[in-house]
């Protein structure tokens, strides 16, 4: 099982968004997959319509499992550890713990060796604390979702070199860069295409293909606590994320079930 951190610690770039529609675009073609929400605003529980008393905050604090708070969601093959205001509390504590860059990591033992799923994908708070980068620490690698605007360039310079430093701290030292999915995408502006152009030229090897682009309907699935796949499954956003999902499948040598 890959354990795959979908980070930017800029906020509004499409980072929960992404998380959870990659994650049920993955579902529906066939894996099995466990998005923990690592987010104290809990975005990608309420966008999956998910009400549980089961949350990420009684692992964090040891009172718990990891795979004792999974609940299900309404999409078949997507699973969740959902997460709550607790989290924004407990991240002052953790960051006292000497092993606060590998807590994380050490609690995602019994996941990883649990046959139940084949991907993790990790949804990390928009910034730079202990949530963010002990998610990091505890991957085998990081996508990256960029808005197609000048300041994502930016906040990509930021976050590569959060990369580089917990590779060099020695917490995550085969950690990856996944890919860079560019989402917010506008073709009738030249900045979009120029953003996609300047990191196509810098990361040729990272960039997904397939750009997201900026619809109404991607924005408002979550107020009604639905994938983008159960909101409009036939619009532009559903066909983007799926072509999204391939592309990542095909990177990991992995395929859809049939």
């Amino acid at each position: 099982m890959k354990v795959i951190a979908i980070a930017n610690q800029k906020g509004g770039v499409g980072k929960t968004t992404t998380a959870i529609s990659l994650s049920a675009a993955l579902a529906k073609l066939g894996k099995k997959v466990l998005l923990l929400d690592l987010d104290p605003q809990a975005n990608a529980t309420s966008g999956l319509g998910i009400e549980a008393d089961s949350s990420i905050y009684f692992p964090l604090i040891g009172e718990a499992s990891m795979l004792d708070q999974v609940v299900a969601t309404s999409t078949e093959n997507l699973f969740i550890v959902p997460s709550g205001m607790d989290l924004s509390g407990v991240e002052i504590e953790l960051a006292r713990r000497d092993d606060h860059l590998t807590f994380l990591r050490d609690m995602l033992v019994d996941v990883r060796e649990c046959s139940d799923f084949d991907y993790c994908l990790l949804d990390t708070p928009p910034s730079l604390g202990v949530l963010m980068t002990s998610s990091l620490a505890s991957a085998d690698e990081v996508l990256i979702p960029l808005q197609c605007e000048y300041f994502g360039l930016e906040g990509l310079a930021k976050i590569i070199h959060i990369i580089t430093q917990i590779r060099e701290s020695g917490a995550a030292p085969d950690l990856l860069l996944g890919g860079i999915i560019m989402t917010m995408y506008d073709g009738r502006t030249n900045l979009s295409r120029q953003v996609v152009d300047e990191v196509t030229k810098h990361f040729p090897d990272h960039i997904f293909e397939r750009v997201v682009p900026r619809t109404i309907r991607l924005s408002e699935a979550p107020s009604f606590g639905k994938t983008i796949f159960q909101h409009d499954a036939s619009g532009t956003g559903s066909r983007a994320y799926i072509a999204v999902a391939h592309e990542f499948l095909e990177r990991h040598g992995d395929a859809p079930v049939e």
